[in-house]
Parts: C-alpha cells; sequence; structure tokens
C-alpha cells in the first residue's frame, strides 16, 4: 500500500552491521503495512532499522528488545523527541575516568583480547561519564554511536570469536578496513554527525521497551499491528554470543561470570527464541498474547526452526496467513541468509 508523502523521510538511518538486520528490506517490508495501522509495535526490534523506518512513515512506534543495548538504540534513534550530543556533552564523555575503581570492566576483560590497553581504558573512561550528561536521550545516544564503534573495531562486527588482535595486525586485513587499528575515539567521532544527523521528533509519542516480548505483550493497548522478526534457530538466534561484549558494556555487569575465550558473560539473559527446544512453545505463546493486535507482519526464513510451514500452521489458528517471498541472490553473512534462500513475510489478517 502506498505511504502519503512524509518530510520524515529525507532522514537517514545509520547503517547497521548486524547479524539478521532487516535493513535491507526496508522498503519491502514498508509495502506490506497498511496506511491506517497508525500504532505499530516492532517486537524484536535488533538494530532498530525498522522501528526508525516506521517513525518515519509517521507511525506512533513502539519498540521493543530484549538486549540492552538494542533498547538504547531505539531509545536514541526512535523515542528521542530532539537530544542530540554537542561539543560540552563530548567535553564530559573525553573528561578522565571520574571512578577508576568502579569503571575498569573493560581493561579487565577485553584488553588484549579485543582491544589494544589505550582503547580498553578509553571505553571505560567513557563509560563512567555517560551518567554525567543527565539526560536520557543524550546516554542512549552516547551508547550507541560508543557501542557501533567497537563494532567497527572487529572484523565481522561481532565478538564470537577471538582474532580480533590477530586481525588487526594483518598488513591485509588493515588494507581493506583500516577501521581495525583506529582509535575508538575517532571512530566515534566520525561516527557522531551521522547519528546526531538521524534524531528527529515525527510528534507520535514513540517508546521504547526493553523486555522480554511474552511478558510486554499483555500489557500493549492500541495497537493497530505488530511486526515479529523473532530469532530465527539454526541461524545465529544466539544473539547474547554474537554481541555479549556491548551488552557487559551498557550493563557494566557486577554480578556475573565471564566465560570462555570470548569472556561472553554467564548466566545470560533469558530470551525462550533462541534455542530449538523451547522455540515453538514460546512463538506459541507470543502469537496467543498478540491476539488482541488485529494485524501481524511476521519475518522469517526458509532455513529456519520451527520450518514455515509449521509457523503458518501456528498463526492460522489466530490469523489469515498470505505468505510472501524475497529470495537471496547473494549472501549477507549468517546461515538464514545465504543464496538460494528466501525472505519470508508473513502477512497476518483477521479473519
Amino acid at each position: 500500500m502506498l505511504f502519503t508523502e512524509t518530510k520524515y523521510l529525507d532522514y537517514k538511518f545509520p547503517e547497521p552491521q548486524y547479524l539478521g538486520a532487516k535493513f535491507i528490506h526496508r522498503g519491502w517490508i514498508a509495502q506490506f503495512i497498511p496506511e491506517n495501522a497508525n500504532t505499530i509495535l516492532d517486537a524484536f526490534s535488533g538494530s532498530q532499522s525498522i522501528a526508525y523506518m516506521l517513525k518515519q512513515l509517521g507511525k506512533k512506534v513502539v519498540t521493543n528488545d530484549f538486549l540492552s543495548f538494542n533498547n538504547l538504540i531505539g531509545k536514541a534513534l526512535v523515542e528521542n523527541p530532539g537530544f542530540v550530543l554537542d561539543k560540552q556533552d563530548l567535553n564530559i564523555l573525553f573528561s578522565e575516568n571520574s571512578n577508576p575503581v568502579e569503571f575498569d570492566l573493560m581493561q579487565k576483560l577485553f584488553s588484549g583480547l579485543f582491544f589494544i590497553p589505550a582503547d580498553a581504558a578509553f571505553a571505560d573512561s567513557f563509560r563512567s561519564n555517560v551518567h554525567r550528561l543527565g539526560n536520557v536521550y543524550k546516554q542512549a545516544l552516547a551508547l550507541t554511536v560508543m557501542c557501533r564503534s567497537m563494532t567497527r573495531k572487529v572484523t565481522m562486527g561481532h565478538f564470537a570469536h577471538t582474532q580480533a588482535l590477530v586481525y588487526a595486525a594483518d598488513p591485509a586485513r588493515i588494507k581493506r578496513n583500516r577501521s581495525l587499528i583506529r582509535p575508538l575515539k575517532d571512530l566515534f567521532m566520525e561516527l557522531l554527525p551521522e547519528y546526531n544527523a538521524a534524531v528527529f521528533d515525527n510528534s507520535k509519542g514513540n517508546i521504547s521497551y526493553n523486555e522480554n516480548i511474552l511478558d510486554l505483550l499483555p500489557r500493549l493497548n492500541g495497537i493497530d499491528l505488530a511486526y515479529f522478526d523473532p530469532p530465527y534457530c539454526n541461524s545465529h538466534a544466539d544473539y547474547q554470543s554474537f554481541y555479549h561484549l556491548l551488552e557487559t558494556y551498557v550493563e557494566y555487569w557486577k554480578d556475573k561470570q565471564f566465560i570462555n575465550g570470548t569472556k561472553r558473560y554467564e548466566p545470560k539473559k533469558y530470551s525462550g527464541f533462541d534455542k530449538n527446544s523451547e522455540a515453538l512453545a514460546n512463538l506459541q505463546l507470543m502469537f496467543e498474547r498478540a491476539n488482541h493486535i488485529p494485524t501481524w507482519l511476521v519475518s522469517y526464513n526458509d532455513r529456519s526452526y520451527p520450518d514455515v510451514d509449521t509457523m503458518v500452521d501456528m498463526i492460522r489458528a489466530y490469523r489469515d496467513v498470505k505468505i510472501e517471498r524475497k529470495t537471496y541472490n547473494a549472501g549477507r553473512g549468517g546461515k538464514g541468509s545465504v543464496a538460494g534462500s528466501s525472505e519470508i513475510l508473513l502477512v497476518c489478517t483477521t479473519k
């Protein structure tokens, strides 16, 4: 369905480097959103690219992700009504570590693993000063840009490998990607104008939640459409293993163990959607708890568990379902987006 022209389409979402991100599918997904759907839930928002698109379309957006660093992207770019980082804010953020005893986690865990000592110390110092900004949207924006800077420093953009500094010492890799050896502060300053420019107010009172969707759904009222993009089991569904460092950084864990070669935190936050043994029952529960929302769009992939036919059978107990397909002509990274596989959109309407 065509949307009326909106002035917000000139804003640009900072392109993510995130496994499973729907950034390249935004236009395709948008055509299946009814124009009269005014309030829309993005239930598994991840990089927030779809939630941001919905904001651009003038919708009231309710975005949610159970990981805190993803929630902060939503707070910074979807919920944020207009606060950006200025020179005074940068002076605060780049000040000396305001509490070196409390803020040394990156140096303890990740110096010599993902970052050289100077970058790890800078990350701790920056984190120690975020609270001094005194505005939740500026704080969210600062952490969002820093997290993106960290992914720029690491080949493949995730933290489920132990080769970061090995790659950063490889001249061939450096030639392809100089970010591997650039200081975190430089990357932050390069990215900041793009993020500041992405902040706008669509006057709809958008909100970014940080909850398990099964807990949130029963409390939501007045939602016209829900967009569900659950983790695809068998296709890199365990986002905590890939992005544990970012979650550790924004939460600044003090009550976790840090295990294996990548220093991933333990225990993990409970998802309910990232293991084959739990996904089926929790997808069923999700559809049951979303029954008060008239229209659903469900992103899926034909290489995932459960298979698409099983998903459709579950949904048909509640909604009529139409299957839309978009075939990958080239791999995009991740098992679910190899050439020849299909991105699926289940368009679910009231019976």
